[in-house]
C-alpha cells in the first residue's frame, strides 16, 4: 500500500514528521486547529528543506520535489481526505487527546491507522472507548523526527497485530528505526532510560559529588560517544573480551553495590542476551566487532572536530 499521511497538529513535532514522510516519497497534508499554524509549518519546512539539501539529506531529491508532496488543509475532514495513515501531534492534555481521537475515529476511513506522537500517555488511556480502537497506536518520535530515526511504537492491549505491523512498515519506509514495545509501560523505553540517567545526574549534583558541567561531560565526552551508534547492551557486548555474558559475570557485582534495592538481577538474562548477540556476531568474530566500534569512534572523533571548527562548541 502507498501511504498518504495526515498530520493532525502541525507544531514542533508535526512539522518534523511532515518533513520525514515527504522526504520518503509520501504525500502529506497538514492540519492544525489553530488558524495559520499549518501554513507557518510549511514556511518552516521550506527553510529546513534547503538546509537538508545542502547536506545531501534529501535522498538525492531536489527541494521542489519534496515540497510538492506537502499541503495545508483547512479542517479535519480535509486533512483526512485520501489519508491512509494519521500522525496525531496535539498538546499533551489527556482530555483533549481523547476528544481528538473520538473525532479521528469517527471521520477516518475504517482502514486508516491512527498513530499518536504522545510521550506522556499510554494508548489505552485515550482509545479504550473507541469503536475503532484496534487501529490505534502510539508512534512516539524523538525530536526532530527528520534527524533522529528512533520511534517508539506502543500498542494497547487491543491494538490489532496488523496495525502494529503496518505502523512499523510505514516508519521503516520513512527511514526510521522503530522501537517495538511488546506491551504498555509508563514512560515507554526512551523516557525510562533518560529518566534513570537524569535521576542519577541530579543526585550526583545535589549531594555534592560533581558539578553539573562535569556530569554533562561524562555523557557528552564519554558515554554518549559510544551511545551514538550502539546501545547499552552492545556496549557491554564489546567492552568485555567474551561478550555480554562475560560482562555480566565481571561487572554485575559492582553495579549491585551502587543501587539498593537492586531490583533486576542481570544473571538470569545472560544466556538469552548471549544468544541474541551471537546471532549478530559469532563469538570468534567478536574482536572484529570491537574493531568496528573503534573505527566508528575514530570517524565520530573526526566529525566532532570538524563540526566544532565549522559550527563551534
Amino acid at each position: 500500500m502507498t501511504e498518504t499521511v495526515a498530520i493532525v497538529g502541525s507544531g514542533f513535532i508535526g512539522r518534523g514528521w511532515a518533513i520525514s514522510y515527504a522526504r520518503a516519497g509520501l504525500d502529506v497534508a497538514l492540519y492544525d486547529p489553530v488558524a495559520g499554524v499549518a501554513e507557518a509549518a510549511l514556511g518552516f519546512i521550506d527553510m529546513v528543506l534547503e538546509d537538508l539539501a545542502r547536506h545531501d539529506l534529501l535522498a538525492g531529491q531536489p527541494v521542489a520535489t519534496v515540497r510538492a508532496r506537502l499541503r495545508a488543509a483547512s479542517d479535519l475532514p480535509a486533512v483526512l481526505d485520501g489519508a491512509t495513515y494519521v500522525q496525531e501531534n496535539t498538546p499533551e492534555v489527556l482530555e483533549s487527546r481523547r476528544a481528538v481521537f473520538r473525532e479521528l475515529d469517527r471521520l477516518a476511513g475504517p482502514n486508516v491507522v491512527l498513530a499518536s506522537s504522545t510521550s506522556s500517555f499510554l494508548p489505552s488511556l485515550f482509545t479504550e472507548d473507541l469503536s475503532g480502537r484496534a487501529r490505534c497506536i502510539v508512534a512516539h518520535p524523538l525530536n526532530p523526527p527528520y534527524l533522529v530515526p528512533a520511534v517508539e511504537v506502543v500498542p494497547a492491549a487491543w491494538t490489532a497485530p496488523a496495525t502494529v505491523a503496518r505502523t512499523r512498515a510505514v516508519l521503516i519506509a520513512a527511514g526510521h528505526e522503530p522501537i517495538m514495545l511488546k506491551k504498555e509501560i509508563d514512560g515507554f523505553v526512551v523516557n525510562r532510560l533518560q529518566g534513570a540517567l537524569l535521576q542519577e545526574a541530579f543526585k550526583l549534583v545535589a549531594e555534592g559529588y560533581a558539578d553539573a558541567r562535569d556530569v554533562d561531560r561524562a555523557v557528552a565526552k564519554g558515554l554518549g560517544l559510544r551511545w551514538s551508534f550502539i546501545g547499552p547492551f552492545e556496549v557491554a557486548e564489546t567492552n568485555a573480551q567474551g561478550g555480554v555474558k562475560d560482562y555480566i559475570v565481571k561487572y554485575e557485582a559492582l553495579f549491585k553495590r551502587l543501587w539498593s534495592p537492586y531490583t533486576v538481577a542481570w544473571g538470569p538474562l545472560a544466556d538469552a542476551l548471549e544468544a541474541e548477540y551471537a546471532r549478530q556476531t559469532p563469538r570468534d568474530k567478536l574482536p572484529e566487532r570491537q574493531l568496528w566500534r573503534d573505527r566508528r569512534l575514530i570517524a565520530l572523533a573526526a566529525h566532532k572536530r570538524d563540526a566544532s571548527d565549522a559550527i563551534g562548541d
